[in-house]
């Protein structure tokens, strides 16, 4: 993302939604509890369409549809239910570098005959692209249950992002560019299938007008 003086404000806007939706957190995990002695660490791809795919050609100089993210997970089980969680993502070919992280507790944490039901509150901060300063924050909530090695679970949640531009000027108006705030509503759903210490999990996202589909192998004890 290194052309922003291309855009218009209303380009700059969509194109901001685009962002939200791709940049915001995605834990790719069931709702339990991890427990005191787990640990889930593992590596993700994700692909978010673009709704503005013409706007990010003339944002990077790329012809993209999907904007395909790699990322590193790690998630760490502590005590009363609560795990937390940290992750790293770079977008192949591009100056895009994402740092996140969540808190979660579940308020019930699962057994034989319940479900376990579980919040979490995460935040991503973009970094490597000069021209832009962005940033998300969200809530979720989310309900899982285990059948033997196959786990899945759905949830909601709303995620809010700034997109602030570095003192770009816009080319066609000497304006300066402003700064745009979203507030958008996701859904998700997935399912993760654990080998003993092996694990794989797969997941659907809706954020905004956006969807994502991300998977992820790694280990989950």
């Amino acid at each position: 993302i290194d052309q922003l003086q291309n855009l218009s404000q209303e380009q700059f806007k969509l194109l901001s939604k685009d962002l939200t939706s791709a940049l915001s957190y995605k834990a790719v995990a069931p709702a339990e509890p991890l427990g005191l002695t787990g640990f889930d660490i593992g590596l993700e791809v994700t692909g978010t369409s673009l709704d503005s795919s013409t706007i990010w050609e003339k944002a990077t100089g790329k012809d993209l549809s999907t904007l395909p993210l790699a990322k590193l997970h790690a998630h760490k089980g502590l005590p009363f239910g609560i795990d937390l969680g940290v992750m790293y993502s770079t977008a192949p070919g591009s100056n895009i570098k994402l740092m996140g992280g969540e808190l979660r507790y579940a308020i019930v944490a699962g057994n034989v005959a319940l479900p376990a039901v579980g919040i979490r509150a995460a935040i991503t901060k973009l970094s490597g692209v000069d021209q832009l300063e962005f940033s998300s924050k969200s809530v979720e909530l989310s309900v899982s249950k285990g059948f033997a090695i196959l786990t899945p679970y759905v949830g909601v949640g709303q995620v809010w992002s700034t997109s602030t531009p570095q003192n770009i000027t816009i080319v066609s108006t000497s304006e300066k560019l402003a700064e745009e705030k979203n507030s958008v509503t996701k859904l998700f759903a997935g399912a993760n299938v654990n080998f003993g210490l092996i694990n794989f999990a797969g997941e659907f996202d809706k954020t905004g007008d956006n969807n994502s589909y991300s998977l992820k192998i790694g280990l989950r004890f």
